[in-house]
């Protein structure tokens, strides 16, 4: 097969144009490939000796490519296509004579196609297959680690332990009435955001970019996915559509096929970068940001915190979050500069992003050490929007961070969060469904003072946006709540006595109202 001179996964992640030509390449290479074998196949068997794991390898390839391009497009419909690709090899077989060849590497090639075939699964939400998967690599592992003396067994077993953690991270099971397992997807719905009232105005602000970083310590993850990240790259996609093209068999789409352009943000996934890396993939963004649209950068890291007093309180004198170093960490969850003539140099303090304050800016800090990005100063007139986690939760809560963050499970599934935080871990499909109806009266409520609020209306950002009051809500002491940039007025959030009703009332449909009123201050 000829070779094109770049592959899509050695081209550089960052900017949304110059990969594009290769990736068509690429694409057209593959289709005259398959289609060159599905009208040869009786040739390529009996004088060529082609293997069955040789076509699937090609179905692999392709499917990659379709992952690759959701990635760089953050288009879902992609994923199906990935999806639609992996499940014919595994439905015909194509890997089955596999472990009969004594090639240890033809044998990774199996293991390599079954993670990302789980990848996808877990980003399309088929968690049966995905359990069905897990069990069919355990398998293969098992016979891989037997047959050979390799040095990769224990970074195989940890894919498994990793893809497992990973699948339990939900701390609230939903159950149907025969105690299966109820899957339920947290991306944007065509009917999820709540509808302006007739009147409201709001400006033409759209979500164009999103940077995704996750650099938490010990959290779990799966393929440099973190639980948070997951959860937040899902908050701000909707549903993936079939394309038009979809079909029973692998075979590959003519470029005129490719779907119209949807309405999901461009995203980059940032699994533990180091801070070139970041302000790299920054700068891109900034650079290749549309008019009239807004940049999201979501940060759940590892808060930095400063040592000592500075005689000045600027924008480097708060600390910030970690950013990818190749020391050992301190402490576990936080890090304290050495050196207390100098700042941290591995941490994304507030003043690193003043410079794309120039442009509208939606940040989300979800860390130890969020609240160093309230001293945010506005220098250029811009829309800019912080939401900050809170820095501490009551004791009364267990501890299950590595699980991923609170404050993120709430953006994600805030009625999930709320179960959790009332003591429940299972709930009937029923009581979910009419739980998720009241959720939605609750939403129009918010979604009015938030537009108040705010007078830009950030499209996807502000649908989650609306649903932090549950955080708001939840805890009874200040160092608990969430903190904003420019900060909220509580009369209208926090002490509003109109949304209070709802968060009560929806905690008597559950009938978990006395955790609001019998906790004291000595649980927390």
């Amino acid at each position: 097969m000829a070779e094109t001179s770049r592959t899509p996964q050695d081209l550089p992640q960052y900017g949304q144009k110059q990969w594009q030509s290769y990736f068509g390449r690429t694409f057209d290479v593959y289709t005259k490939l398959w289609k060159f074998q599905q009208q040869h196949r009786q040739v390529l068997d009996n004088r060529y000796g082609l293997k069955r794991w040789q076509i699937g390898e090609i179905a692999s390839k392709i499917g990659q490519l379709y992952y690759h391009y959701y990635l760089r497009t953050s288009e879902t419909s992609y994923l199906n296509e990935a999806f639609s690709f992996y499940s014919a090899i595994r439905q015909r077989s194509y890997y089955s004579q596999v472990n009969k060849e004594d090639r240890p590497e033809l044998v990774v090639k199996k293991l390599r196609y079954y993670a990302r075939f789980i990848v996808v699964c877990l980003l399309l939400n088929k968690m049966d297959v995905v359990k069905d998967l897990v069990k069919e690599l355990s398998d293969e592992i098992e016979d891989y680690t037997h047959r050979f003396n390799t040095e990769d067994q224990v970074e195989w077993n940890l894919v498994l332990q990793e893809v497992a953690a990973f699948i339990e991270a939900d701390p609230v099971m939903v159950l149907n009435d025969d105690n299966t397992i109820v899957i339920t997807s947290n991306r944007l719905a065509e009917t999820g955001a709540p509808l302006l009232e007739q009147g409201m105005i709001v400006g033409q602000l759209s979500l164009a970019d999103a940077l995704i970083i996750g650099n938490c310590n010990n959290q779990v993850k799966f393929s440099e996915l973190t639980v948070d990240m997951f959860r937040m790259l899902q908050a701000l996609e909707r549903e993936p559509m079939n394309l038009a093209s979809q079909m029973n068999k692998p075979g590959m789409q003519e470029s005129a096929d490719k779907p119209t352009r949807r309405e999901n943000p461009h995203k980059y996934l940032l699994y533990k970068p180091t801070f070139s890396q970041l302000y790299t993939f920054l700068a891109a963004s900034f650079k290749e940001l549309p008019a009239n649209s807004v940049l999201l950068i979501y940060l759940s890291a590892t808060g930095v915190f400063p040592t000592g007093r500075s005689d000045s309180e600027g924008p480097y004198d708060f600390g910030g979050v970690l950013t990818n170093s190749n020391r050992d960490v301190i402490n576990g969850d936080a890090i304290h500069k050495r050196n207390q003539s100098h700042k941290e140099m591995h941490c994304l303090h507030p003043g690193d992003l003043y410079p794309f304050t120039r442009k509208p800016l939606f940040i989300i800090v979800d860390s130890s050490n969020s609240v160093a990005y309230k001293n945010f100063t506005n220098l250029f007139g811009q829309p800019l929007v912080c939401l900050l986690s809170p820095t501490a939760y009551p004791k009364a809560l267990q501890d299950q961070s590595q699980r991923g963050s609170l404050f993120t499970l709430f953006l994600n599934n805030p009625l999930m969060a709320f179960l959790f935080v009332s003591g429940l871990s299972s709930m009937r499909r029923g009581l979910w469904e009419k739980c998720q109806e009241y959720l939605r009266k609750i939403n129009r409520d918010i979604a009015h003072y938030s537009l108040m609020l705010y007078q830009c209306c950030i499209k996807f950002s502000l649908i989650r946006l609306q649903k932090l009051t549950f955080l708001f809500f939840a805890y009874q002491e200040t160092r608990n709540y969430p903190e904003s940039y420019p900060q909220l007025p509580r009369d209208e959030t926090v002490e509003n006595p109109h949304l209070q009703k709802h968060i009560l009332e929806l905690a008597s449909i559950l009938d978990v109202r006395n955790v609001f009123f019998e906790n004291t201050i000595d649980d927390y």
